[in-house]
């Protein structure tokens, strides 16, 4: 079997990956295994001068690993560059942060002495996406091998060049050998991998299907597993909100990453005393976006990162239009070498139809009308889905009432929902369950263990 990397700007084939095949697999994660063994016995001085080396190697090659992700996927360039450097990040905080954050806790008890203390729980498996190839990926490794971990990556079958070039960062950085590994396997093999002993915990970043299949599978072995899945975030426009600044902020939230991103802004919520000056605006600026060559510095807009996605993308307008949305601009795939979409706004939606239910991923906006503060939460909760959410008004005091109404993981008041080291990162519902990133992400994959003394 192979893997295919196909550069969706053109359509063609860039490269051919082998499978590692199932003996091979079982090789290898012995292997991970002896190294984590070694690797739990490290300082944390000795663990964040590597790290820091992989956040040097990250900026100093910047240029060439944000072209492999517009090759692999179809980034725009520009935001390939910011995605290296935000995974230069990760690695430098948790190489500054790692050690405060796992350390002992003192409990005052009955006991002469108590305390906590956060030990490595061995080889942590991540199944990760296409869409944010390399920050998915540092995102969790970072505070994994800090914590003491080792690390597998199964990695999406179209971007093969980003996991091996992830793996060729750490090494170069210093890290010992195996303590981050890459599996070249497609989806069949991930039940091997999680089957095997050696496997303490998972995390995945996924498709709803994918998150509840590899749950499963670790509910039958009793393993840890943090699921980040998709989302149909709300954006929500109250009357007192900067609609200019509403509608910049709405263009870049739906078509990051060329519209593919869970925490993307999906479903724009907008009160009906503000919507037509909100509606006219936003239109304009989505007909403005340039669509094009991800490659070349000016472009925002990309290509779908495979065809299939795209022929998806395609159907859901099309069922849409066929209940009764209306298309405002775009609705349908550009004529060119390729796999790109026009930027698209739906209106006139309600439930049952796909752009109001389900998780478009591409540049469609889902545009929604409604009387006032509170219809536009009833709307923003009635979804499956509780990633992240986006609140407009200048009445900060009333925002905060209404973010705890809101159904999500998070809630970002006049600013576009984003994941940040500093903050932990996750759903609700069925965006899955568990954190990444701060110190709560560091301590999902540790044995918190209480110690008791007389």
């Amino acid at each position: 079997m192979h893997l295919r990397t196909i550069n969706p700007s053109s359509g063609k084939i860039e490269k051919v990956f082998k499978e590692h095949t199932p003996a091979q697999i079982d090789v290898m994660i012995d292997a991970v295994q002896d190294s984590f063994l070694k690797w739990r016995e490290t300082d944390f001085t000795t663990r964040s001068h590597l790290m820091q080396n992989a956040s040097r190697i990250l900026l100093e090659q910047k240029e060439q690993f944000a072209k492999i992700m517009t090759l692999e996927m179809g980034k725009p360039i520009m935001q390939a560059y910011a995605e290296v450097e935000k995974c230069a990040w990760v690695c430098s905080y948790y190489a500054k942060n790692a050690e405060e954050m796992l350390a002992k806790e003192i409990i005052t008890t009955d006991a002469s002495e108590s305390y906590i203390q956060f030990d490595p729980i061995g080889i942590v498996l991540a199944i990760m996406p296409w869409n944010f190839p390399f920050w998915q990926v540092f995102r969790f490794a970072a505070p994994s091998i800090m914590a003491g971990n080792t690390c597998i990556l199964k990695h999406a079958s179209n971007v093969s060049m980003s996991a091996l070039a992830i793996e060729e960062i750490f090494i170069d950085a210093g890290f010992p050998v195996n303590i981050f590994k890459t599996f070249l396997v497609s989806s069949s093999n991930v039940k091997q991998i999680i089957n095997h002993s050696s496997i303490k915990a998972v995390t995945l970043t996924g498709s709803e299907p994918a998150g509840r299949k590899v749950a499963q599978l670790c509910g039958e072995r009793l393993k840890k597993v943090v699921l980040e899945l998709g989302g149909s975030d709300p954006f929500i426009v109250l009357e007192d909100a900067n609609i200019d600044e509403a509608v910049k902020t709405a263009v870049t939230a739906r078509l990051i990453n060329n519209g593919q991103s869970c925490i993307a802004a999906k479903r724009f919520i907008v009160v009906e005393k503000i919507y037509e000056d909100f509606e006219n605006k936003f239109v304009a600026a989505m007909k403005s976006v340039k669509t094009g060559d991800p490659m070349e510095r000016t472009t925002e807009l990309g290509p779908i990162a495979r065809e299939d996605l795209l022929n998806e993308l395609e159907e859901l307008v099309k069922q849409s239009v066929s209940k009764g949305g209306v298309i405002l601009c775009g609705g349908k795939r550009i004529l060119r070498e390729g796999y790109f979409y026009e930027p698209t706004i739906l209106t006139n939606l309600r439930k049952g139809m796909p752009a109001y239910d389900d998780e478009i991923f591409g540049p469609i906006a889902s545009l929604i009308k409604v009387k006032d503060e509170n219809e536009a939460i009833k709307i923003a909760n009635d979804s499956f889905f509780g990633l992240g959410a986006s609140l407009w008004t200048s009445n900060i005091a009333k925002a905060k009432e209404l973010a705890c109404k809101i159904e999500s993981g998070s809630v970002f008041i006049n600013g576009m929902v984003k994941s940040d080291p500093r903050l932990p990162f996750g759903g609700i519902k069925n965006s899955g369950y568990g954190r990444e990133l701060s110190h709560y992400g560091i301590k999902e994959f540790m044995n918190i263990k209480t110690i008791w003394i007389k």
